[in-house]
């Protein structure tokens, strides 16, 4: 079983996504400098369930993504990194700090996505999409309601679960899903509880999932 070398963080990388980072511990420039000559180079980011992502000792979810480095860029006291979600892994075994988070892991089969689902994501889109526009008037949103997703269906129903504006405990069950139809349904449903949540309080700080009990 292939071992990878891990990165957890506070928040939930999907696949077809991109994600930007600081790399300024010591253990995570020692993972960069040996990873680097890799083709791939890549690493594999999960969710740190309690604990900080600094230092180490923390716990974490056990499935993650594959993040695949585009870009790298020193800069003064840290160095940023601009990575690809992948395909998605599953943790079977954490293997001793040394000095950075190494696990052994397998991939989880992506999916395959049938016309028959068309109906389906049109309508999670229009949800998402409304949900996006209703959520930027009380805070900044990451993403515009505009955004344009991927022509590939496959990467579509995972940049959707992506922009919904939903906390990451929510978007760590998104990353769960197990089918193409289990994903939509339920990007659907968490984007529904959160646009009512802010229509009711508005409030969108109420909405977003804390990783602390």
């Amino acid at each position: 079983m292939p071992v990878m070398p891990m990165f957890p963080l506070g928040s939930v990388l999907f696949p077809y996504m991109p994600t930007a980072l600081r790399i300024f511990e010591e253990r995570y420039i020692v993972m960069l400098s040996e990873i680097l000559g890799n083709e791939p180079a890549e690493f594999g980011i999960v969710l740190i369930e309690r604990g900080s992502e600094v230092g180490g000792g923390e716990q974490r979810f056990p499935i993650g993504t594959v993040a695949r480095i585009t870009q790298v860029q020193t800069s003064e006291g840290f160095i940023g990194l601009v990575a690809q979600g992948d395909r998605r892994i599953e943790v079977v075994d954490w293997r001793p700090d040394d000095p950075y988070p190494v696990a052994e892991v397998r991939d989880v089969p992506g999916f395959e996505v049938d016309d028959e689902l068309r109906p389906l994501m049109e309508e999670v889109e229009r949800t998402v999409r409304a949900t996006i526009a209703q959520a930027s008037e009380f805070v900044e949103v990451p993403w515009p309601a505009d955004i344009q997703l991927d022509d590939d269906p496959r990467a579509a129903i995972w940049q959707l679960a992506a922009i919904a504006p939903l906390g990451p405990l929510d978007q760590q069950k998104l990353l769960r899903s197990e089918t193409p139809e289990q994903l939509l349904t339920a990007t659907r449903e968490l984007t529904l509880e959160a646009a009512e949540m802010l229509t009711l309080t508005g409030d969108w700080d109420d909405d977003i999932d804390s990783l602390e009990p």
